[in-house]
């Protein structure tokens, strides 16, 4: 059940529950919503690095991604299935980033964008890796 579902939706499930209850279905409330700091961390250089719910999300998004694409190296049935609901959970991003307002932020973008390398890097991995699989079988 793990390697089926593509973890990123774990991210946009979140986003979704930000920008349409804390948010409201305006873009500068989400955008207000995301870039509230929620702590700050202060830095050897005498500077205070601020840290938002928006950072947050997409630096767990870049951790899953990293995920994604050791899942990705498999050339099971399993791996397919997750690309095409990767392929399906793009879609989603995708029209709900052009179509609702409170999607249409850079962080909203930032995490389509890892959706789509996602669904690009596991289809392009799995059929290399499945090509390679091929050319051994056959030697």
């Amino acid at each position: 059940m793990f390697a089926v579902f593509p973890l990123l939706a774990l991210v946009v499930l979140i986003y979704n529950l930000v920008a349409l209850t804390i948010g409201g279905f305006k873009a500068t409330d989400a955008q207000d919503q995301l870039t509230q700091p929620l702590f700050s961390v202060h830095m050897a250089s005498g500077a205070a690095w601020s840290v938002g719910l928006g950072d947050l999300l997409l630096m767990a998004s870049l951790v899953i991604l990293f995920v994604e694409l050791l899942k990705s190296t498999s050339s099971r049935r399993v791996a397919i299935i997750n690309h095409s609901l990767s392929m399906v959970l793009f879609i989603v991003c995708l029209v709900e980033f052009l179509l609702f307002g409170a999607f249409a932020t850079s962080t909203f973008f930032l995490i389509t964008l890892m959706v789509l390398l996602d669904v690009l890097a596991g289809f392009i991995v799995t059929i290399v890796a499945s090509r390679r699989e091929i050319d051994l079988t056959h030697d």
